[in-house]
């Protein structure tokens, strides 16, 4: 049977720069149009030109693509032909195959909000989306508040789509503005929209995930008839977010009903970059990647309990859905006080230590680790901690240095107009190679801000370490996590620190202390050890 086309419209450069918190440079928007381009999508809308000056310089930059680049504007105002409206000509102007106009369908933002007739604004969409067309585009009318706006008035809601279609827009695009709409009532409107004579083939679905359900949103307007979808990578997006692209192409080519049915153009090689395409992008936003994400994220196959981990060895499909290489994530079996014999031999195995089964040292590493959790450590998200408890057992754990001390100063001050100042500094004493190594470091960055002592230490720590200080160089902390995890006078500071590489590996260590300065150099003592096992230190 021949599958149906699918088309998927990313929004990340426009809708997604609207995430709070977010705002792209003109490089970042380039870099990211070319991911999006080698995934597969087959609209990049890059944004409102003339709405910003880097959404201006985006569409003078933007890179030759296979995917249609997209304009972002509005119809024409009132009072003004669309011929003479500047906001219009500007979106034109921008040069793209495609533009995306957005227009009022919701009788009472067309009368509160524009402050307009109902009929002005209904002129407005079908003269904006003609004048659009003669230009060459193809148009993409952005119905906003649509499903707000069908609740309350259908008919008018409905003339609005006549009109852009009327008028020769190549998709009408439904949107639930304010995502306060449930799946079934996307599913159900959907199907109305096209029973009163719009086809499917020309509709398309945008969501927010106001409720949680802009995914399911969006799947229940294609199973209506939709056949363009929008959404943005990792779900950016106003307030709550956008329908996740990294969720929705998943489940739209490998689940059923949607992959007999749909042919999205994303092919099976770019599916298995699925991952990476969603980690550089929080990479570029300097965010932690959301462990829990669907499909993409570090847990999406993550098996904790030993009766799980006992079954995956046997036969993956008992708990997981989907083949994890299929979107280029990895399955992880991570240690916990709930671990078993199975879920530490696999465990093991991952970090590429073959132990038999009648090792005596199995038993003492889980009892380790079971103790440790109690006092706070956790090891299912500290892998590389992990991994070094377990050598440290097995006799496969060198000592590339000792640590003598070390020691964190935080002086305050006023400068001379009167504002107070800090500073931290770290100073750590290593015996390397017999060798006796005294580092200071202060953890003022480029433009003389304090980092903190944490950050002083880390300097001092991979400040010098002898003929191990080439393996390090490449070596950054990206992330640093502080949990209390006792209360009161009896509290206990869990630190758990990201780290990365300039060969792409990421991993996490730990460290417990009620001392917040002593788990974090625990933490970071850990990740540099790690780091100089993984890389064959002698």
């Amino acid at each position: 049977m021949t599958r149906e086309r699918l088309y998927l419209y990313d929004t990340t450069l426009r809708d997604g720069q609207q995430t709070q918190g977010v705002q792209f440079s003109t490089a970042e928007k380039v870099r990211i149009a070319r991911m999006l381009d080698d995934l597969g999508v087959d609209y990049i809308e890059g944004g409102w030109p003339g709405a910003n000056p880097t959404d201006s310089a985006f569409f003078e930059a933007a890179p030759q693509t296979r995917a249609r680049m997209t304009a972002f504007g509005m119809t024409k105002r009132a009072g003004r032909s669309a011929e003479n409206d500047e906001v219009l000509a500007g979106v034109l102007n921008a040069g793209t195959p495609a533009v995306c106009l957005v227009g009022k369908t919701h009788d009472f933002h067309v009368t509160t909000a524009l402050g307009i007739t109902l009929d002005e604004n209904i002129t407005s969409i079908a003269q904006s989306v003609a004048h659009a067309v003669a230009q060459g585009r193809e148009v993409l009318f952005d119905a906003e508040h649509f499903f707000d706006g069908w609740k309350a008035d259908a008919d008018y809601a409905f003339d609005c789509l006549k009109a852009a279609h009327d008028a020769g827009a190549r998709w009408i695009v439904l949107c639930d503005t304010n995502g306060g709409t449930l799946p079934g009532e996307i599913g159900e409107i959907t199907a109305s929209v096209i029973a009163r004579g719009i086809p499917g083939d020309v509709l398309g679905i945008h969501t927010h995930d106001d409720t949680g359900n802009a995914v399911a949103g969006s799947l229940a307007a294609v199973q209506a008839g939709a056949r363009q979808v929008q959404g943005t990578l990792n779900g950016l997006g106003e307030r709550c977010g956008n329908a996740n692209l990294t969720t929705l192409i998943p489940t739209l080519a490998l689940k059923e009903p949607f992959a007999s049915r749909f042919d999205t153009g994303i092919t099976d090689k770019a599916l298995s970059g699925l991952t990476h395409v969603s980690r550089v992008l929080d990479d570029i936003l300097n965010r932690v990647p959301l462990k829990s994400a669907p499909y993409v994220g570090a847990s999406a196959f993550a098996h904790k309990a030993g009766l799980h981990a006992s079954a995956i060895l046997k036969d993956p499909t008992t708990y997981e859905h989907i083949v994890p290489e299929t979107v280029g994530n990895a399955r992880i079996i991570p240690m916990s006080n709930q671990a078993g014999q199975s879920n530490l031999r696999r465990r093991l195995a991952e970090a590429g230590l073959e132990v038999a089964r009648d090792n005596p040292a199995l038993p003492t590493i889980l009892d380790e680790i079971k103790t440790r959790e109690g006092q706070g450590y956790s090891y299912d998200t500290a892998q590389a901690s992990f991994e070094l408890v377990a050598r440290r057992h097995l006799g496969q754990l060198p000592e590339f240095f000792k640590v003598k001390r070390y020691r964190v100063t935080v002086e305050r001050r006023r400068d001379e107009k009167g504002r107070p100042i800090s500073l931290s500094e770290a100073v750590v004493v290593l015996l390397v190679d017999g060798e006796r190594k005294l580092s200071v470091s202060e953890s003022l960055d480029a433009q003389g801000n304090d980092r903190g002592p944490v950050n002083a230490l880390s300097r001092a720590l991979a400040k010098d370490l002898g003929t191990y200080q080439r393996y390090i160089d490449d070596m950054r902390l990206v992330d640093f996590k502080v949990r209390i995890t006792n209360g009161g006078t009896e509290a206990v500071t869990r630190v758990i620190i990201d780290s990365a590489d300039g060969q792409g590996r990421r991993w996490s260590t730990v460290g417990v202390s009620p001392n917040i300065v002593d788990a974090s150099f625990e933490a970071l003592l850990d990740a540099i050890i790690w780091k100089l096992v993984r890389d064959g230190a002698e």
